[in-house]
């Protein structure tokens, strides 16, 4: 796809600088520490270094590089402030940020521009695609879509220019029934990604596959439209390479006309397609669950593979309330999984 480079050598100087920094403290923490433990990064046996926690607060990423993966989706890599050796606070567990936008299209179309632009500040979620321990920097994998009331975050991101900031806060760790680890902790993972629900479902096949202490085995079901709606197709079929005894991928397309010449499954989503592409369900009555199924896409996609997700009271501050994820439903049900075997993004 295309790239596209900050032509900013002062903006590139700057980042190879804060580099330098971080890796010079990381030296300096490892020369510090003397034991490791068991959900340091899994790429070194050495511990991670030392930071200052992540901030509470919002804060501002300069964007080094994007690459175009489909017509209206990027991949995009974001520099981290100088004080901050990784975007979250544990190396080993997922992240994700909240980017806040103001929109500033006009108040109404009816020619009375009174009030000018009014601005309206819209937050959306992100998961980056790239390792948690990755030094100095994080990717973003987004989909420009059409403006609409109340949208307009992705395709905001998607036009930023290298030297340009994204403004966001990082959000808490995402609990998976009463943990936010993903490693080491099940025999099977299996992932049913709808789109851009590849996003956080990638970092989670980094996490894993990177563990050498992890024997997990990975299944993940992508499933898009067309294949050159297939995001970040590249980096998955080069990881199950890597990793032919751990990590599978089946794709299934959706759209009309597909060539006769395709070998994947096609359709949203069958009870068929579950058995076949996933992993078998935790044994019942167990107590522990030894398969854990992630989904994600859209609200629509995930409540045809598992029901709805939905939300505990507002919060004191009047935010949103956590979310709850509901009885399982829909084709997982069906086919035999249990609601501790399934996590809804």
């Amino acid at each position: 796809g295309t790239m596209i480079r900050s032509s900013s050598t002062v903006l590139r100087a700057l980042f190879v600088a804060t580099t330098a920094m971080r890796n010079a403290a990381a030296g300096q923490a490892q020369a510090c520490t003397s034991t490791s433990s068991s959900r340091t990064m899994q790429t070194s046996s050495t511990p991670a270094p030392a930071q200052a926690p992540a901030p509470a607060q919002v804060d501002s990423y300069p964007l080094l590089e994007k690459w175009q993966q489909s017509p209206n989706s990027w991949l995009l890599r974001f520099a981290l402030p100088p004080n901050r050796q990784y975007l979250g606070d544990d190396p080993t567990l997922p992240t994700c940020i909240s980017v806040h936008h103001n929109d500033t299209h006009d108040a109404d179309d009816n020619g009375d521009d009174s009030d000018k632009k009014k601005k309206k500040l819209l937050k959306k979620s992100y998961s980056p695609v790239s390792h948690p321990s990755t030094i100095g920097t994080f990717d973003l994998l987004v989909k420009s879509y059409p403006y609409q009331p109340g949208g307009g975050v992705g395709a905001a991101i998607c036009d930023l220019q290298p030297g340009q900031y994204l403004v966001g806060k990082l959000k808490a760790e995402r609990m998976v029934h009463g943990s936010p680890i993903v490693s080491n902790r099940w025999d099977n993972i299996g992932l049913i990604a709808g789109g851009t629900g590849i996003a956080p479902l990638l970092q989670i096949v980094r996490i894993v596959l990177e563990d050498g202490n992890d024997t997990t085995k990975i299944r993940l079901l992508n499933i898009n439209r067309y294949e050159e709606d297939i995001l970040m197709r590249e980096e998955l079929d080069r990881l199950e390479r890597q990793h032919p005894d751990r990590f599978a991928v089946s794709y299934s397309l959706t759209g009309d006309g597909i060539s006769d010449d395709w070998k994947g499954h096609t359709g949203r989503g069958s009870v068929e397609m579950a058995r076949e592409a996933l992993p078998p369900p935790s044994a019942e009555g167990g107590g522990t669950s030894t398969t854990m199924i992630f989904v994600c896409g859209t609200d629509g996609f995930r409540d045809m593979w598992a029901g709805p997700v939905g939300r505990g009271p507002p919060k004191a501050d009047g935010t949103k309330g956590p979310k709850i994820q509901g009885p399982l439903l829909g084709l997982l049900r069906d086919a035999g999984y249990h609601a501790t075997d399934v996590f809804k993004y």
